[in-house]
């Protein structure tokens, strides 16, 4: 598998430091993200999916632990608008030029207001897809955050 992508070459510009990790991806999952975490023997928490939104009708981008649900009223608020909804697979593949299952926040195509859930914070690393099936890039959240232009924000669903 190539440890070259847009997102690692992005990350490279940038001068952030990560690790990449590679794992067989099963088309098949239930959770892409969860898969992930069991392959690699990482907490799901630490493990976060990459979502492709539309917030009031325009492109976001929302990074969430995997064990979790991102709350569209939260993802709407914390980017400044009334609505947000998910984005059709075929759009977000276009829009960022990642494959569904291969989404990264880092060098998509086009650059579009990105979201991080702020409970990354509380990891020292966290996991983010590498812009390919099969590749997760380890990285610092707070350096995450800087390389995807993200906001920490509280987007995932509360139990109640």
């Amino acid at each position: 598998m190539p440890n070259s992508t847009q997102a690692t070459m992005a990350l490279r510009k940038l001068g952030i430091a990560f690790k990449l990790h590679t794992y067989v991806y099963d088309s098949s999952a239930e959770s892409i993200g969860l898969q992930a975490a069991e392959a690699l023997g990482v907490d799901p928490n630490r493990m976060l999916k990459t979502l492709m939104a539309e917030v009031d009708g325009k492109p976001v981008c929302a990074v969430v632990p995997s064990d979790c649900e991102v709350s569209m009223k939260k993802l709407a608020a914390a980017l400044g608008g009334k609505s947000a909804r998910m984005m059709r697979p075929a759009d977000a593949e276009r829009l960022t030029g990642y494959h569904v299952g291969g989404i990264s926040p880092f060098g998509q195509k086009k650059k579009v207001p990105t979201a991080i859930d702020e409970t990354a914070l509380t990891h020292v690393t966290v996991f983010v897809n590498g812009g390919q099936r099969g590749l997760q890039i380890e990285i610092d959240p707070n350096d995450a955050a800087l390389a995807a232009g993200a906001m920490m924000k509280p987007l995932v669903a509360t139990q109640d």
